[in-house]
């Protein structure tokens, strides 16, 4: 009689440890089936120019005060029970990143205008010069990048722009 669990091939790592040497890391590097690859490209070159773009920062906040800044300033006063549930961290946490922010002069808080057990954060003029600064640091830092191509490459980059806007808002 023949057992009935399947033998897996020479080589195969199930139920061991992964496999190790040069024809492992070959496996590794393969793309992905059906996209060429593309996909495995687009993330890594995505994720290295947005990590160069938050280089571009000002050290006087850290990355997540600068996201609740952005979002103060794109979406206008909000509580900071909406800043958390935006940010994907607890009350607690969302608690200490404003005071830190008061503390450094960019946001406020105040009455909220309906409920006034609750309150609504506002950014000062501080933080939104902030945002500003910081916006244009990146701007100036991706044209300079720009500048470097030809008019076809930014006309294909102009074009590709679209379509990754088209993918992100899917």
């Amino acid at each position: 009689m023949t057992d009935p669990t399947p033998t897996p091939p020479a080589g195969s790592a199930v139920g061991s440890a992964p496999l190790a040497g040069p024809s492992a890391v070959a496996a590794r590097k393969q793309p992905p089936r059906g996209d060429g690859g593309l996909a495995a490209r687009l993330r890594v070159t995505l994720l290295r120019t947005s990590r160069r773009l938050r280089a571009e920062r000002s050290n006087a906040v850290s990355e997540a005060q600068g996201a609740v800044l952005g979002g103060l300033f794109n979406l206008g006063p909000q509580s900071p029970g909406a800043l958390a549930e935006r940010e994907h961290v607890s009350a607690p946490t969302m608690t200490r990143t404003i005071q830190t922010l008061m503390d450094l002069g960019m946001v406020t808080k105040a009455a909220h205008p309906e409920d006034k057990r609750q309150v609504i954060v506002s950014l000062t003029e501080a933080g939104e010069q902030h945002i500003i600064a910081t916006r244009r640091r990146r701007d100036q830092w991706l044209s300079r990048r720009l500048a470097s191509l030809t008019p076809a490459e930014r006309q294909t980059l102009s074009d590709a722009e679209e379509i990754m806007r088209r993918i992100y808002t899917k």
